[in-house]
């Protein structure tokens, strides 16, 4: 069985998406667990002989900071938050993102300054490493104290308290502590607070927009250069020289990527009678490179903050400070978020105005793509459905992060709402994976009335295996399983894309 040991090494993307799909269960590295526990001790240590208030240790919360909880209460001080917290409401959270927020809930509190017991994170491990997944709801959080209202949900099956998945069925953890032969976790002063203050709900939702992120970009480029060959677009566009004298990084790779995809094209090299193409191929590079710059921006983002500290008040040891801040904020996962929504927004536009082209009946191609247009209606209402997910991507691409709201009594007087931020991403993340399956059922439909002209290699390898999946169509048919089957065929086919081709996003 694959370990992978929780430590102070970097996590990368690539190492979550292995951890997440190759079975890799967790444990806390030596380094980690005495970090961990150093922090702890010093935390009793220090508040065993002071009297001073210390935020959420020994005060209430939010506006309550000034209300002082004696000594032997403390405990019960954070049962209570986790509790009262716990107000999530609409869909639950996807499995898969649970498990990267418990993945990423105890990285952040291995580094040793959040003042948790070891007990407590190795419980938290134990439920990845059982696919023991809390119920956690979608709505709720704010994104400024970090994602309460999730996190709480998170939490609650530490106290015996709540539901989780276990073995594809939601049961109260109160059964599954009896099934597992385990008590829950009493928690110690600062402990509720550290597992509720942190930014694992957005930044698992970013992730994991991310992780399908990376992929689809590579997609929306194989697809992009299918289309073009199905329209018999023109190579010029894609020159070398024209993208560096521009010098933007996403614009130059892509379409160094797409001059890769194109070579030993029959299609491509053979005389054009046509000057130019339409914006909507003639600028892929501009358009999706544009929107790999702003990814990598993204991705720049949240590699930091899954490799962070994120809940507050935050406790250095070594210097004797605890320190009561704003690490929670999720303002720049906010912001990030927006613009990942709107950079795949922009790719799934451009790929929809693709499909519009292919259906015109210019260039040789017959109008809706069939062969007997009127008596079939073809591939026109295919469109209508990617038109309508473009859409409803526009609407979602309305920015979270410039909105705020007063919380708390006015302590809490500015949010991030990166929460909302990140589930809609998300939304926009799987509209756009099928617009693109459209593009490619319209394009590798296309591409047949081009026979006996051949694309690239690359091209007709990638064509040949969706033909496994869908067939080319000679007359009207039931079309959305089709659809569905273009969307699937997109979430496993292999990318055996050169080395040349990875490049950017």
């Amino acid at each position: 069985m694959k370990v992978h040991f929780i430590s102070n090494e970097k996590l990368t993307f690539k190492r979550i998406f292995d951890i997440l799909n190759e079975g890799y269960t967790l444990k806390l590295s030596e380094v980690s667990r005495l970090q961990i526990q150093k922090c702890r001790d010093y935390l009793d240590h220090k508040m065993a002989g002071s009297e001073e208030p210390v935020y959420g240790i020994n005060t209430g919360f939010g506006s309550l900071c000034d209300t002082r909880i004696s000594f032997d209460q403390l405990g019960e001080l954070q049962r209570n938050l986790v509790m009262s917290h716990a107000c999530g409401t609409g869909d639950r959270v996807p499995d898969e993102i649970v498990k990267l927020m418990l993945l990423l809930k105890v990285q952040s509190l291995s580094y040793g300054h959040s003042g948790v017991q070891v007990e407590t994170v190795d419980r938290l491990i134990a439920f990845f490493n059982n696919n023991i997944l809390p119920v956690v709801y979608q709505m709720g959080s704010l994104g400024a104290s970090g994602d309460l209202a999730p996190l709480a949900h998170l939490s609650l099956p530490l106290l015996g308290l709540g539901e989780v998945v276990f073995k594809r069925q939601v049961m109260p953890m109160a059964e599954v502590n009896r099934l597992m032969n385990w008590e829950p976790i009493p928690l110690k002063s600062k402990e509720g607070l550290a597992l509720l203050n942190g930014t694992q709900f957005m930044s698992a939702y970013g992730v994991y927009s991310l992780l399908k992120t990376f992929r689809l970009s590579m997609l929306a480029d194989i697809i992009g250069t299918l289309s073009l060959e199905a329209f018999d677009g023109r190579i010029e566009p894609f020159c070398a020289q024209v993208h560096l004298i521009r010098h933007h990084k996403g614009q130059i790779a892509t379409a160094e990527r797409i001059r890769t995809l194109l070579e030993g094209s029959e299609l491509i090299s053979r005389p054009k009678q046509h000057v130019q193409d339409p914006y909507s191929f003639r600028c892929i590079p501009q358009v999706h490179g544009a929107s790999k710059d702003s990814v990598n921006y993204v991705a720049y983002v949240f590699s930091n903050e899954i490799n962070a500290v994120t809940d507050n008040p935050t406790i250095f040891p070594d210097d004797d400070l605890i320190v009561s801040a704003g690490n929670f904020h999720g303002q720049p996962l906010a912001l990030a978020l927006d613009n990942l929504a709107i950079a795949l927004a922009e790719w799934g536009s451009i790929s929809e105005r693709r499909t519009y082209q292919l259906l015109h009946g210019k260039r040789g191609l017959p109008p809706f793509l069939v062969a007997e247009p009127g008596l079939n209606s073809g591939f026109m209402i295919p469109q209508y459905t990617s038109a309508s997910l473009v859409s409803q991507n526009k609407q979602l691409c309305t920015p979270a992060s410039v909105d705020s709201i007063e919380s708390s009594q006015g302590q809490e007087d500015h949010v991030s709402m990166g929460a909302n931020a990140a589930t809609k991403a998300l939304r926009v993340v799987f509209n756009l994976e099928r617009i693109l399956a459209i593009e490619l059922f319209n394009a590798a439909q296309a591409l047949e009335f081009r026979r006996p002209a051949k694309s690239s290699p690359f091209i007709e390898e990638f064509v040949a295996g969706y033909r496994k999946k869908v067939p080319f169509l000679d007359k009207d048919t039931v079309m959305y399983t089709s659809m569905a089957q273009s969307v699937e065929f997109l979430r496993t086919v292999p990318l055996n894309i050169p080395d040349a081709l990875i490049k950017g996003v």
